[in-house]
């Protein structure tokens, strides 16, 4: 069977106060692609127009970390960033990659899940031949049927402008954003891996309190709410069920935690690494070697 995902696309971390958490990623060692102004498609087919939201990205050539902000409260916002920032801000957005944004939602559509169809993105960026346009298609899950966060596929069409080599070297020597870890709400957990076997076309393996789905570039990590101590303790629980962490992998642990120490944020030590809370990060971030 041949899989139309192959790993993240990118993970989003949303807020209102983008300055803010560009000084926390850089502080923990991240090289950020300047601010750039989004352009939204509102439903399939429509030009994409200014929205409301910027953002900065950690960039890794394959996923990437979006710092997405709301930087006009005035502007359109046919994507409903605002209402979700009304909920609550932190890792909010997750991105899985397909090369077949049509397909995709094809497939999805058949499997039973409610979809936005396919939508228009597009945003401006400095390259170094100058000014280019970045696309991508994206197709969203109905967000009332994904408790967790706000769930999509998504295409580039323009790669080679999001992941410029440029920003591609960072400080804390990050090279891959490896895993997502996921927080079910009990009544829901069986409900949640469900849904992600069928998106990702994968079973899921166990680890200790883990559900482990695999794709060819990374995995999501489902763990019951009530085991989440287990995993992440101490961390801010913002709903029943919610995007969690990020695993980030570096090529060097003691650089990365001497920035991220240096730069004044508390880290605690973690299997195969060390672990950053969402109080500094506005999300879990764990750092493994590779």
């Amino acid at each position: 069977m041949r899989r139309d995902i192959h790993g993240i696309h990118h993970a989003g971390i949303l807020t209102r106060d983008l300055g803010a958490l560009e000084l926390a990623y850089t502080a923990l060692g991240f090289t950020l692609s300047p601010r750039s102004r989004h352009l939204l498609a509102a439903t399939p087919g429509a030009a994409p127009t200014p929205g409301c939201t910027a953002n900065r990205c950690a960039l890794f050539g394959g996923a990437y970390i979006e710092l997405l902000g709301i930087v006009d409260e005035s502007a359109p916002d046919p994507w409903h960033t605002k209402a979700m920032a009304d909920e609550y801000e932190g890792f909010r957005l997750l991105n899985l990659e397909t090369d077949d944004a049509e397909a995709t939602d094809r497939r999805l559509v058949a499997g039973g899940l409610r979809t936005s169809g396919v939508l228009d993105l597009a945003r401006d960026v400095d390259t170094e031949a100058g000014a280019r346009t970045v696309r991508a298609r994206a197709v969203h899950m109905d967000p009332r049927t994904t408790s967790e966060g706000y769930v999509g596929v998504a295409q580039h069409l323009t790669r080679n402008y999001v992941h410029q080599p440029r920003y591609l070297q960072h400080p804390n020597t990050a090279r891959a954003l490896e895993a997502v870890l996921i927080v079910a709400d009990d009544s829901v957990f069986d409900v949640i891996t469900d849904r992600y076997s069928l998106i990702l076309q994968t079973t899921p393996e166990r680890d200790g309190p883990l559900a482990v789905l695999n794709t060819t570039h990374a995995q999501l990590r489902i763990v019951r709410a009530t085991h989440t101590q287990d995993v992440i303790p101490g961390e801010p629980a913002p709903a029943p069920s919610y995007l969690a962490a990020m695993t980030v992998a570096v090529e060097n642990l003691a650089v990365a935690r001497d920035l991220a120490e240096r730069g004044g944020i508390e880290t605690r030590t973690a299997a195969g690494g060390f672990f950053v809370s969402a109080r500094h990060a506005r999300t879990g971030l764990f750092f493994t070697a590779r």
